[in-house]
């Protein structure tokens, strides 16, 4: 099991915003955490990097545990978070934004050829200041940034967030490319439809608490996830 939270609880000053979520991820899986804005989701991920403070509870990769650990030593566990809203470095280059995701990657060089075979629209603006891009390259950049340093575990929050529906189809065709390529993604979205059409398994998060978990195939059909997140008008992310 490459990831196993247990318990997790956390919050904001004396606010709790995660009620004692436990979940699990295996290597080589696309696992989704589905819920509707302020359920809890980005918290959790922050919580699981060490951006967040844990109240109560365990994180561990690899059956270590590294409950407590600094943020930056997150890329040492082989996990990397790419943040909601980007957060590329709008002043550097594409390249530099590469170069720095890379900063612990020994042969930095060789992975960035790889980025770059994997993501053509960074190659071809390598030089441009990564603010001037569209908000669809900005998320490719900012996904291209993360698999500089390798990691195994890769936490996405929201990807396709305010982006043009062709857009939003291209970054989910690399989240499948990615997994193919033996990175494990776990993946918060409030699409729905696009996350359980590639995830092996997903989790549904209300007001801090998951109320469902199971099989991606079997969520799409489960009456109450129909109800809440696939209903009439929203499109697939294929057709």
């Amino acid at each position: 099991m490459l990831l196993q939270v247990n318990n997790l609880r956390c919050g904001y000053g004396r606010l709790e915003v995660v009620h004692g979520i436990s979940l699990h991820v295996c290597a080589g899986e696309i696992i989704g955490l589905l819920g509707a804005s302020g359920a809890g989701k980005t918290s959790l991920l922050k919580a699981i990097v060490g951006l967040l403070p844990l109240w109560t509870g365990r994180v561990c990769v690899d059956g270590r545990n590294i409950s407590g650990q600094p943020a930056w030593k997150c890329v040492s566990n082989s996990m990397v978070l790419v943040p909601e809203g980007k957060m590329i470095f709008a002043d550097m280059t594409v390249r530099e934004n590469l170069l720095v995701g890379g900063y612990h990657n020994p042969d930095r060089q060789m992975q960035m050829q790889a980025v770059l075979e994997q993501f053509p629209r960074l190659r071809e603006r390598i030089n441009q200041l990564g603010g001037t891009r569209s908000g669809g390259a900005q998320q490719m950049l900012a996904i291209g940034r993360a698999l500089m340093a390798r990691p195994r575990l890769l936490l996405l929050d929201e990807p396709s967030m305010g982006l043009a529906p062709m857009m939003v189809k291209e970054v989910f065709t690399q989240i499948r490319h990615m997994k193919d390529m033996g990175v494990t993604i776990l993946i918060v979205e409030q699409n729905a439809v696009a996350t359980l059409q590639i995830a092996n398994r997903a989790y549904v998060l209300e007001t801090g608490e998951i109320t469902l978990e199971g099989e991606a195939a079997d969520l799409m059909h489960n009456p109450q996830v129909k109800r809440a997140y696939l209903g009439k008008g929203k499109k697939e992310v294929w057709e």
